[in-house]
């Protein structure tokens, strides 16, 4: 059993599918969690079905607030932070040919932008902990690319390049950084797609059915455990040997 009692955690996107499972995970081992989002309803749930949570109303996009945010987090969090996921993430997905510069700049922001800006921003407290682990939520795309994700695949994989970067940085200062990619996984959005759709999807997978979020959230949770003290700078796909 992990145990993450009086670990604290930052966790962005907590009110999405993914996000949700991941939220749910650490709070059963004991984390002590600040978990954000856009959506007030959904953090107000949040807030009322979980204990050892703080949920903040937070736009990453909104570069300039983030270091006031991290320094607003490791008041409430105790004076520090353990571990940083940045899950949150949008698509805006078009072809190329169809695709305007505001969306592709919109995805780059939210995605890749807000990894930066929230990593930097955590370091210090890392740097004087010797100590820190960061989580950063990429996608197959990322890694493979996608037609009409052109954007959604440049954040995603930019995410891992910086990530393996930041994990040679600071490692010797014992701080990890792993990316997360995972696959085809059941949500809300993938509900919204055709059967047809799904069925080409599943083809293509050699478990031939897609992920849950609960997949995701336990590599996310082995990461942020002492189980993964020896791993940096990995990316490790969640996708049923999509990748394969």
């Amino acid at each position: 059993m992990i145990d993450l009692k009086d670990i604290n955690i930052i966790l962005t996107g907590a009110t999405g599918g993914i996000g949700n499972s991941i939220l749910e995970n650490l709070i059963l081992t004991g984390a002590n969690v600040l978990a954000t989002g856009t959506n007030e309803n959904k953090l107000n749930s949040i807030k009322e079905k979980f204990k050892n949570v703080q949920t903040e109303k937070f736009d990453i996009s909104n570069h300039s607030e983030i270091e006031n945010f991290i320094n607003k987090a490791n008041s409430s969090l105790g004076g520090k932070v353990d571990i940083l996921i940045n899950n949150a993430g949008i698509t805006k997905d078009n072809l190329l040919m169809r695709m305007s510069e505001e969306d592709y700049d919109r995805v780059m922001e939210v995605n890749m932008k807000s990894v930066f800006n929230m990593t930097k921003a955590c370091q210090r407290t890392f740097l004087k902990n010797r100590k820190g682990s960061i989580i950063n939520m990429s996608s197959v795309v990322g890694v493979k690319g996608n037609a009409g994700q052109s954007n959604y695949a440049a954040s995603k994989s930019g995410i891992i390049g910086f990530s393996k970067s930041i994990a040679i940085e600071l490692g010797s200062r014992n701080i990890r950084c792993n990316v997360i990619a995972p696959g085809f996984i059941k949500t809300e959005m993938t509900d919204k797609l055709s059967e047809d759709i799904i069925e080409a999807w599943n083809n293509n997978i050699p478990l031939k059915r897609p992920g849950e979020t609960q997949d995701v959230a336990n590599l996310c949770l082995f990461l942020a455990s002492d189980l993964s003290n020896y791993i940096t700078g990995q990316v490790i796909n969640v996708d049923g040997g999509l990748l394969t």
